[in-house]
């Protein structure tokens, strides 16, 4: 009878570790553009949060977000991460782009770095400049 008591408890227990959610976090923002044109509706915003560390590496994504664009800008975004994924000394920014069928419209062309220590403004303002 303990065993069976024990072995129900240790299988309760499995049960609801393994279906505990990740903890995250998440980075709340706005992408926009300064010139004064309007995106076709079908355009798509893409916007990730990515360790930059490794100047001779590509960048690893730890969050993203892509879909249609909705409206003019400002458009907003928020990105769920998982904290545990964040290392101490390594550099995170964040990469946005609005595509029209693949071709690049705007892109950020500057780093918009960002700290994960709770300290970073929200909402994040990135601006985005047209490719030519």
């Amino acid at each position: 009878m303990k065993k069976l008591l024990a072995l129900c408890c240790a299988s309760l227990l499995a049960a609801c570790s393994s279906n505990a959610p990740a903890p995250t976090a998440s980075l709340a923002g706005e992408v926009f553009y300064l010139q004064r044109i309007a995106l076709p509706p079908a355009a798509t915003l893409s916007v990730s949060l990515q360790d930059v560390s490794l100047a001779d590496a590509p960048a690893t994504t730890l969050a993203s977000q892509a879909g249609p664009v909705k409206g003019n800008v400002p458009l907003p975004f928020e990105l769920n991460y998982d904290p545990s994924q964040i290392k101490p000394g390594h550099r995170y920014a964040i990469n946005a782009r609005i595509e029209l069928e693949g071709k690049l419209l705007f892109t950020n062309t500057q780093q918009q770095s960002v700290r994960l220590n709770g300290h970073d403004p929200q909402p994040l303002r990135i601006k985005l400049d047209q490719v030519q």
